[in-house]
């Protein structure tokens, strides 16, 4: 099967792109999944949140935009197909309209979690980074610290598929072993988006395996999973070859302790600015 990864096309377990490995096995025993965090650099975790509840995260989103005019009237809510004209929407902020996305992503469930496997309380950014991603879109590579490293390094993102997604409907894909790639954590990983105007590293995937090593890696998500990895992880998003929207989330987590990046928390965080 062919996979389109940023501006490349793989074959799904051929040399270039293989399949992400789930962490269900060692869900309950957190120095595990610390080491398995170490090792990877991500955490895969099938079925992590309440699916009923991400399903109704997503009916709200799905609602919010069809008020907007973005999806098709001739179909069904739930399956999210675009409008004609339509293109990929980002909803960044505090979202306080969509109380069910923020029971997903600031639920005790999720704060537990991150409280234990830090090992102390843990906080999560205000901001989410919400997306509908249309159909011949897709995400760069590129490391989070880039975007918020004004604070602690010691940021989890949690990428959360609000719905199902397919090959085709483009989830997130991850470069192995690019957390321990020092030359370009020095270089690229050093830049600040505001302060060097920089952004995305490549849209060819290949630009990072061919000059660091590593291989990607994706799979197919359902509702409820999650994928959760350090703000020194290469990753990108296959193009959506589809007409659906696919709608997911980006949260931030890290210990209350640290130092927090101001640009996204507090009850209007400010984002990106010149």
């Amino acid at each position: 099967m062919m996979v389109k990864v940023g501006t490349r096309e793989f074959e799904m377990d051929g040399e270039q792109l293989t399949e992400l490995r789930s962490s269900n096995d060692i869900l309950h025993d957190k120095q595990a999944l610390r080491e398995r965090m170490e090792e990877d650099g991500y955490l895969l975790i099938r079925g992590f949140h309440d699916r009923d509840k991400v399903l109704e995260a997503r009916t709200s989103i799905l609602e919010k935009m069809a008020q907007m005019g973005k999806l098709n009237r001739d179909t069904q809510l739930e399956e999210g197909v675009m409008a004609d004209g339509s293109k990929t929407i980002f909803m960044g902020g505090t979202n306080e309209d969509l109380p069910a996305l923020l029971n997903v992503l600031n639920g005790e469930h999720i704060m537990r979690f991150f409280d234990e496997f830090i090992g102390e309380q843990s906080l999560t950014y205000h901001y989410k980074w919400l997306r509908a991603v249309g159909k011949g879109d897709f995400t760069g590579a590129h490391y989070d610290i880039v975007y918020m490293g004004r604070g602690t390094q010691n940021v989890y993102t949690v990428w959360s598929p609000l719905g199902d997604v397919s090959y085709e409907m483009g989830g997130l894909a991850i470069c192995l072993g690019s957390h321990r790639f020092e030359k370009l954590k020095q270089s690229y990983g050093s830049k600040d988006a505001d302060r060097d105007g920089v952004g995305h590293y490549t849209d060819d995937p290949l630009v990072i395996t061919e000059k660091f090593g590593g291989k990607w890696a994706t799979t197919e998500f359902q509702a409820g999973d999650v994928l959760i990895f350090g703000m020194f992880l290469m990753h990108c998003s296959l193009e959506n070859t589809t007409n659906q929207y696919r709608i997911s989330v980006d949260a931030r987590y890290q210990s209350a302790s640290e130092q927090v990046d101001e640009r996204w928390s507090g009850k209007k965080p400010k984002g990106h600015h010149k």
